[in-house]
């Protein structure tokens, strides 16, 4: 498990603008943001940024009145645990009914399959290479 903190979907818009490059002021996010979609608001943007400040997942420093925003976790770490919480909450914590359901409900294109047949031939190596003693 990582020490990421559960964010939402609106948080994860705003973290990914500040994962792709910081540091960035929050007229720079909000700007971003804008880009994007023309319905998202400056207010609403800075106070899902003083709870991405709150919740671990940002910090700023203050330069005279300008506030830079920088990420203190990763887009990896936050998407493990947005898996894991999914994985819990949907599949009982259980991974091959989750794999079983995906498979079912999705066309696979033949890479897709031979991505997926590579993971699970390599995935009895990675295990053994997380448990093994660091020296």
């Amino acid at each position: 498990m990582t020490n990421a903190p559960k964010i939402t979907d609106t948080e994860w818009e705003i973290m990914r603008v500040i994962w792709a490059r910081h540091p960035l002021t929050a007229f720079e996010i909000i700007e971003q943001l804008v880009a994007h979609d023309a319905a998202w608001h400056p207010k609403t943007a800075r106070t899902l940024l003083a709870r991405l400040v709150k919740k671990g997942a940002l910090r700023y420093e203050a330069r005279g009145r300008v506030y830079f925003y920088e990420p203190l976790v990763t887009e990896r770490d936050c998407i493990t645990t947005a898996s894991e919480s999914f994985l819990d909450r949907v599949f009982g914590g259980s991974l091959q009914p989750m794999l079983a359901h995906f498979v079912e409900q999705r066309s696979l294109s033949e890479q897709d399959l031979a991505e997926l047949r590579q993971l699970l031939a390599d995935a009895p190596q990675k295990e053994r290479a997380k448990t093994k003693p660091k020296k």
